[in-house]
């Protein structure tokens, strides 16, 4: 990937990534098709929306982020990079671990709030 609008750090953080998930290049089919919503002319003249299938594992992502086909790549990459450790990993995922720690402090605040009014 190269000429993309993306740091080469975060590039190569994702790269380490996929490398320890055991994701590889040839392993991602990847299709470029016209993106939709907004854009204009040049939405509707370039094909800068990226489709990227994982062919083990069957998953796929279509991303149309931004204008930007490189940029476009990177996101849709890091997307299913996130869906495979999901999936291999569960409720140990990264996601998984946010997801639960923002429940927990809803759940903290309702308590709170039940508290103050029962005074």
């Amino acid at each position: 990937m190269s000429d993309t609008p993306v740091s080469p750090e975060k590039i190569k953080l994702l790269e380490e990534r996929m490398k320890s998930l055991g994701i590889k290049n040839e392993d991602l089919e990847e299709k470029f098709i016209h993106a939709q919503g907004r854009g204009g002319q040049k939405v509707n003249k370039t094909s800068s929306c990226v489709y990227l299938k994982h062919t083990p594992s069957g998953i796929e992502v279509k991303c149309q982020k931004s204008r930007s086909r490189a940029a476009n790549r990177f996101f849709a990459r890091r997307m299913i990079t996130d869906k495979l450790e999901e999936s291999l990993l569960g409720e140990k995922s990264p996601s998984a671990l946010r997801i639960e720690k923002i429940r927990k402090q809803k759940k903290k605040r309702t308590k709170r709030a039940r508290e103050k009014t029962a005074k």
